[in-house]
């Protein structure tokens, strides 16, 4: 496995040529927190010069583990690009590092909401009952509302009220 895709452009055939292979996962280099991947990029691409731009077409593959925003657990969700059209310019060099490009047309793919409905092993996404505390009556066997002893920053505009309606 590689940990960069690097085209030399003295040997690439006028008419192109098909790169294929795998890409080590940590190519993303994500901060903690994000997703995580968990399986190399797979890529199948067709490479062809165009003037002063390299021309990338193929798929591209890679798994990562999502948190769903719904539910709050882990899932695992491969990014499918079937279609990936990648330009990258040339310029004066001889070779080219095309893995930066790929990783970005990865990453831009990713979903705005992971659910983990949208799994490679789809799961429930129902959000947990216990999530809905504002909702309850105030007599419902509930330990603690989600903002008791929390954040009161915000309390300190409560104090401003009476400048509401001061010239």
């Amino acid at each position: 496995m590689k940990d960069k895709l690097v085209i030399d452009l003295a040997t690439l055939p006028e008419d192109g040529r098909t790169f294929a292979g795998e890409l080590d996962a940590a190519i993303y280099e994500l901060p903690e927190g994000d997703a995580v991947p968990v399986g190399p990029m797979v890529y199948d691409l067709w490479a062809k010069r165009f003037g002063s731009e390299l021309l990338l077409t193929g798929t591209l593959e890679s798994p990562f583990e999502f948190t769903c925003v719904r539910t709050l657990h882990p899932f695992v969700q491969t990014i499918v690009l079937e279609n990936a059209a990648i330009s990258v310019e040339i310029g004066h060099e001889a070779e080219i590092d095309v893995t930066g490009a790929l990783r970005e047309e990865v990453l831009i793919n990713f979903p705005a909401n992971p659910r983990c409905e949208d799994g490679d092993e789809p799961g429930e996404c129902k959000i947990d009952s216990r999530y809905f505390v504002v909702d309850k009556p105030g007599d419902a066997d509930i330990d603690c509302a989600p903002r008791a002893g929390g954040d009161d920053r915000w309390s300190a505009l409560d104090q401003l009220k009476h400048l509401k309606d001061q010239p």
